[in-house]
């Protein structure tokens, strides 16, 4: 089957090690099923693989991707939840004792024509979305998601600021964040990102760094180094700082003076629960929130696709499509 895969790791040269091509059937484990992929979105995820982070050369070649939407072998349309809890896929999802793992990381990935999951994996796709929107939800929208309502606990008419527009997750906060009924600050480097960021629903664009009007109730921090000070300066007396991610490398020094004097809380955060993909799915049917999609690609032209992510001149998703 027609696959995008890691055939190799290339730390300065990632697009070096993509190869696009045949790759054998994925094996059905028991309790797990068949899915034709009809679409499966692109992460920052998938060129940290090509790095060779998080795999090891005996992994290879590995199937790239964690998002993905598609059809069952009985023509069930489903979103994949791309964590999968145990070594069988069966495993208690909210059980922090119990090892996880993203497709493309132990499993192959969800870039090829069709997947292997777990079938506690498998989520009814609303018909309100399409395989194209759904596929962009499982790994950015869902992170948001968690770090918005779930490890933030953010309430209607609190203002939190969005480190970072333009990136997947960021992208994410900004659309159901507004639709939540908070109130959206973003940072950008980029004044073009800035006015998209806007034009999406933040409330305001601040360039990255900048003081702001007021502390704010809650921070997300996906970027880290470039960020982190700015972040904890930003943040309101025991407010929250919820961070899934360091882009830009890990912050030194970390700033206690700003943790313990000023009683900010500081939150990891990462994916989500199959529940909470469900609520997600449940909100941007009910809301008519849709993703935001950059460009869509055939499977077959994935290359042209990691060569964008790569570039980083992105606002919302990059979407493989499959037949």
């Amino acid at each position: 089957m027609l696959s995008a895969y890691a055939a190799r790791f290339s730390p300065d040269d990632p697009l070096s090690a993509l190869e696009v091509g045949e790759q054998p059937e994925p094996e059905v484990p028991a309790g797990w099923e068949l899915v034709t992929v009809k679409a499966a979105a692109l992460n920052h995820h998938d060129l940290w693989s090509l790095k060779g982070v998080g795999l090891k050369a005996e992994q290879l070649p590995m199937i790239l991707g964690g998002d993905a939407a598609g059809v069952t072998a009985d023509g069930r349309e489903v979103v994949c939840h791309g964590v999968v809890a145990g070594a069988d896929g069966m495993g208690n999802d909210t059980d922090p004792n119990v090892r996880f793992s993203l497709f493309s990381e132990h499993h192959p990935g969800t870039h090829a024509e069709r997947l292997a999951v777990p079938s506690v994996n498998l989520i009814d796709k609303p018909a309100e979305l399409s395989f194209v929107e759904a596929a962009c939800l499982p790994v950015a929208y869902l992170t948001a998601y968690r770090m918005l309502f779930v490890q933030g606990g953010f309430r209607p008419g609190e203002t939190v600021l969005v480190q970072g527009a333009g990136g997947g997750v960021s992208t994410a906060a900004i659309l159901l964040g507004r639709a939540a009924g908070l109130r959206i600050w973003v940072t950008s480097r980029s004044q073009e990102k800035a006015d998209r960021a806007v034009e999406l629903g933040a409330h305001e664009a601040f360039e990255s760094g900048a003081r702001l009007p007021a502390r704010v109730d809650g921070v997300l921090e996906t970027v880290g180094r470039a960020t982190w000070e700015h972040s904890l300066k930003s943040v309101r007396n025991q407010g929250t700082v919820v961070v899934a991610g360091m882009t830009s490398g890990d912050p030194s020094p970390a700033g206690l003076p700003h943790l313990f004097f000023r009683q900010i809380r500081v939150i990891g955060s990462t994916m989500g629960t199959r529940a909470e993909l469900r609520d997600l799915l449940s909100f941007m049917a009910a809301s008519g929130v849709r993703p935001l999609v950059d460009d869509t690609y055939p499977l077959a032209e994935a290359r042209t696709a990691y060569e964008r992510m790569a570039e980083g001149e992105l606002f919302g998703k990059l979407v493989l499509v499959g037949e």
